[in-house]
Order: C-alpha cells, then structure tokens, then sequence
C-alpha cells in the first residue's frame, strides 16, 4: 500500500438535463467524504460551456484511508442514489503531481509544459490575491506575508485551479511533438 496522499479523479457526465442535481449530488459526495479519516480535501469543477462532464477530486492521506472510503456502505449508498444524475462515470488514481497530468492512464507531459500550466493557474491567482490583500500585508514581515499568502493560495491552487488549466490546456498538454523527418541518404555510388 502507497503511504503518500492519493487523489480520486471522478468524472460525471449530466444525464438528461440535470445539472443542479447532479451538482448537489455531488457536494453530497464531497460532506460524506469530509467525515472519513485520512480525507484532506475535495472540489467539484463544473463542465466549461458545451459541455456535459462534471469533475471532482477527492484526495486522502493514502491507499488505504482512500480504499476504506471507497468501499464504505455509505458512499455505495450515496452513488447508488446518484446514479440516475449521470452517465458514462470514470474514475482515476494518482499520486502526487500525476493527479494534475494524467498519471499512469496516459503518459505525462514534458517537464517544460507542466510548469506552463501550473504558471498559467498560479500567475494571476497571486497576482488577485496580492493586488486584494497586499495593502492589508504591506506592513507584515516578509516570513507572515509568505506564510498567509501561500496557506490561502495552496488549497485553491490544488484542488481548483491548477486542475482548471491542465484540463483546459489537456490537448495541448498530451500533443506530442511531430517527429523530425530526417533527410534519406543518398547512397553513394562509384562513378
């Protein structure tokens, strides 16, 4: 068993119109999963426009907090009364940062294009949080100004938008590159 945090990645797709339901359904989820040892937290991300699919992650201590969850009467009762809110479910582990890219379902992207979106959800969060809070912190050591803005941007960060901008990025993140055609060689002949 994994003793590193695991996050649950669940995706509902809406099933004949019922977006509200579905959506209280699923912070349902969210409150049973609050009560269980090991939870460290959830969040539920609504479908962009044209879209039908509903995502929440649920993240625990570990595998075996995770598993205990998982397999609990109540949260087979909970998906039980859900289950005529949504269509076509998928479920995904992962630990650590495969829980933003992928994981061991699909390759991760490069290094270089995690940091681009992991930079796209972190820059204008902190720039938000500075330009609201900043004048409020001015006057707070540097080591109190750090500690407040990073327990209050962590969370959001993790659970809401970094998945925001990996799943917006998602095509771009998993576009391989086009391979380099290499010139054929030409054989050399005797003349």
């Amino acid at each position: 068993m994994s003793t590193e945090p695991v996050t649950l990645m669940v995706a509902r797709r809406v099933r004949d119109g019922r977006y509200h339901d579905l959506l209280a359904w699923l912070h349902e989820g969210e409150e049973l999963a609050a009560d269980f040892p090991g939870y460290l937290g959830s969040g539920v991300l609504a479908p962009p426009p044209g879209d039908d699919e509903f995502q929440i992650v649920f993240r625990f201590v570990d595998e075996q907090t995770l598993d205990h969850w998982g397999h609990s009467a109540s949260r087979r009762a909970w998906l039980q009364r859900g289950s005529e809110l949504f269509g076509q479910p998928l479920e995904h582990r992962a630990r650590g940062i495969d829980a933003w890219f992928g994981g061991t379902d699909s390759p991760s992207p490069p290094r270089w294009k995690q940091s681009v979106a992991i930079w796209l959800a972190f820059f204008p969060v902190s720039l938000l949080f500075n330009t609201l809070f900043g004048g409020m912190l001015g006057e707070v050591s540097l080591v109190l100004r750090i500690l407040i803005s990073t327990l209050a941007l962590t969370p959001l960060m993790t659970y809401l938008f970094i998945p925001l901008s990996t799943r917006l990025l998602a095509s771009w993140l998993q576009r391989s590159p086009r391979p380099r055609v290499q010139p054929a060689k030409q054989p050399i002949t005797a003349r």
